[in-house]
C-alpha cells in the first residue's frame, strides 16, 4: 500500500512519535537531566538542549572535525555519537577547557600564533590537540600533522595550529 502524501502512516493513522529517553548528561563537570528522542546526536544535544555552542555543525558525517569534544578524555566526533550512549560518561567540550577563569594553555597558544582565522573549526581543533598533547603524539611536525589530520581548516592556518601545538607540547613536556 503507498503512504499517502500527507505523511500519514499506511494505516491511516499518524505515524508514532519517535521514543524518548531520560538521561544525564555529565558536560564540564555538570550534570544535566534531559529528555531527548533517541535518535539525538551528542552534537544536537549539546547545542540544542545544553545551550553549549562551541561545538560546531560542519560537514555532520564526521569528516570535517568541527565537532570534537572529549568522551572520558578521549575525542570524538559529536555528529556521529548517540547523546543516550554518553550517560555516565565525562563529556568536555571547548567551553569546558578554561580552569579557574584562565583559558586552557591551547587556547592561549592558538590566540599568540594566530592559529585561526574564520573561526568555524577552532573550537573543534582546540579540544582536539589538547587530547592530541595528552596522548603523546605531538612529538614531531609529521606526527601533528597526521594525528590532526581528522579537523581540518578551510581556512589553511595549519602551519600556525601546528605552532601552537608544539609550544603547548614543549610546555607541558618541560620543552623535551
Amino acid at each position: 500500500m503507498k503512504q499517502a502524501a500527507t505523511g500519514t502512516h499506511p494505516s491511516g493513522q499518524s505515524p508514532p512519535d519517535p521514543p524518548h529517553v531520560d538521561i544525564t548528561l555529565t558536560v564540564n563537570g555538570v550534570s544535566h537531566a534531559v529528555r531527548i528522542d533517541t535518535r539525538v546526536t551528542l552534537l544536537d544535544a549539546l547545542r540544542d538542549h545544553l545551550g553549549l555552542t562551541g561545538a560546531k555543525k560542519g560537514c555532520d558525517q564526521g569528516a570535517c572535525g568541527a565537532c570534537t569534544v572529549m568522551a572520558d578524555g578521549k575525542r570524538i566526533v559529536a555528529c556521529l555519537a548517540l547523546a543516550a550512549q554518553y550517560e555516565g560518561r565525562e563529556i568536555t567540550t571547548v567551553e569546558g577547557l578554561p580552569a579557574d577563569g584562565a583559558p586552557h594553555p591551547m587556547q592561549t597558544a592558538f590566540a599568540r600564533h594566530d592559529a585561526l582565522q574564520c573561526g568555524y573549526c577552532t573550537p573543534g581543533q582546540i579540544v582536539s590537540a589538547v587530547c592530541l598533547v595528552a596522548e603523546g603524539r605531538a612529538g614531531s611536525e609529521e606526527d601533528i600533522s597526521e594525528f590532526m589530520s581528522g579537523n581540518l581548516c578551510r581556512c589553511g592556518a595549519y602551519p600556525n595550529i601546528r605552532a601552537a601545538i608544539r609550544e603547548t607540547a614543549a610546555t607541558a613536556t618541560g620543552g623535551r
